[in-house]
């Protein structure tokens, strides 16, 4: 059995993951800010070094995967939180525990969205969250910026939550390769609309855009995507039986990227 760390754990996608694991026999530490195995602010960096160190500490001879599903919606209200959770708290836990990951030849996957390809992101922020992947990017000068936004508009904190999203999708890509000539895989999953803790706190106005999205898997009912849909794709991914599958942005959304982008087949 495998040693396996999962973020945002305590609930939602996260917490199927953790379940589903723990089911199969392996030992899976949890990492979230509260009622975790591991309690961490993952959009700090003293969270997030809090978090490679106390692993480091644990599992000196490796991790067999890592699934960073850690964030937060688009109608938190905190722009910055978007941010440094989303982006920073996944790619920079990766980069921190890839060395455990190497030792056991184990795999990462990230829990990206299906909103990146409707064409909300902001090129801008992307490509600066993008800009290097070999030199740690600047995340206060980045911050900087997003503090002259505005936290109280939904479309802008959609539109930050999808730029996260797809430069996390894009950071995968990109790092593919070179991970796994080290033995590393790494994939990402994107959600479509899933019935979780986020998405049951969101606003009338942020429902309302949920259910204008149809799910072609549950046509005919309102149901989102459960939880248990993403996690098991996840731990799939995560699991050596995906040894074929690197640099893969895998679509878990019931059919609703197909529907929606029926011409693009790559």
């Amino acid at each position: 059995m495998g040693v396996y760390i999962v973020t945002g754990g305590s609930g939602g996608i996260g917490g199927k993951t953790v379940e589903i694991l723990r089911s199969q026999g392996h030992e899976v530490i949890n990492v979230d800010l509260k009622d975790a195995d591991i309690c961490a602010n993952l959009a700090t960096k003293e969270g997030r070094d809090h978090v490679i160190n106390t692993v480091h500490e644990m599992y000196p001879d490796g991790i067999d995967g890592l699934c960073c599903n850690a964030g937060v919606s688009g109608a938190c209200g905190n722009l910055k939180l978007i941010i440094s959770l989303n982006y920073f708290g996944a790619v920079n836990l990766a980069h921190g525990l890839f060395d455990l990951l190497r030792k056991k030849k184990g795999s990462c996957v990230v829990t990206s969205s299906n909103t990146i390809s409707q064409g909300a992101a902001r090129p801008d922020i992307a490509d600066m969250l993008n800009y290097s992947q070999t030199k740690p990017i600047n995340e206060e000068r980045i911050l900087k910026i997003i503090e002259k936004f505005d936290d109280s508009n939904l479309s802008v904190g959609n539109s930050i939550y999808v730029t996260t999203k797809y430069a996390l999708a894009r950071w995968v890509r990109r790092v593919s390769a070179s991970w796994a000539a080290n033995g590393v895989r790494i994939n990402t999953v994107a959600p479509g609309n899933v019935s979780t803790p986020m998405t049951a706190t969101m606003g009338d106005n942020a429902k309302a855009a949920l259910a204008a999205l149809p799910i072609p898997t549950n046509y005919g009912t309102d149901e989102l995507m459960q939880p248990e849909d993403i996690a098991n794709v996840i731990v799939f991914l995560v699991s050596p039986l995906a040894h074929g599958v690197n640099g893969n942005v895998m679509f878990v959304d019931g059919g609703t990227d197909a529907l929606l982008n029926s011409e693009k087949v790559y």
